[in-house]
């Protein structure tokens, strides 16, 4: 899974902190208001039950949305102040994930922003949820 990331200058938390443990998440924008962040399945982001664990779908999907309301509110730093996630297929080893981020609105404070998570045949999971611009 490859993707060309556009240089636009952001705060990239795809690789710090917390993210270091996930690893390979890219994270590209496709125009002022549609983002894409895509990252292969490994074995240690799968549960118990052999599928991907819905904590590595959330964080992914907090992680890619967090980087667009970044870039829209202007390389300012956002915060997360709710995230709601469905959970709708499960992802398999080795699947590739690609997520499509939509910027609802962004306001003076906020970004509103939705999320829609594919595997290689399927929807996996949406997601929403609100940023707070610091």
């Amino acid at each position: 899974l490859r993707f060309m990331v556009i240089n636009i200058n952001i705060m990239d938390e795809t690789k710090k902190g917390f993210m270091q443990n996930i690893g390979n998440l890219s994270f590209k924008k496709i125009d002022d208001s549609n983002f894409e962040f895509g990252i292969k399945i490994l074995e240690n982001f799968l549960n118990t039950g052999g599928i991907a664990h819905g904590g590595f779908i959330a964080t992914i999907a907090d992680t890619g949305m967090g980087n667009a309301a970044h870039v829209v509110a202007g390389n300012k730093r956002c915060v997360t102040i709710n995230l709601d996630l469905k959970f709708i297929s499960a992802g398999k080893l080795n699947e590739n994930l690609i997520g499509k981020v939509k910027i609802l609105k962004k306001t003076k404070t906020l970004v509103f922003i939705s999320s829609e998570i594919f595997g290689s045949d399927k929807i996996i999971a949406t997601a929403s949820g609100t940023w707070k611009i610091l």
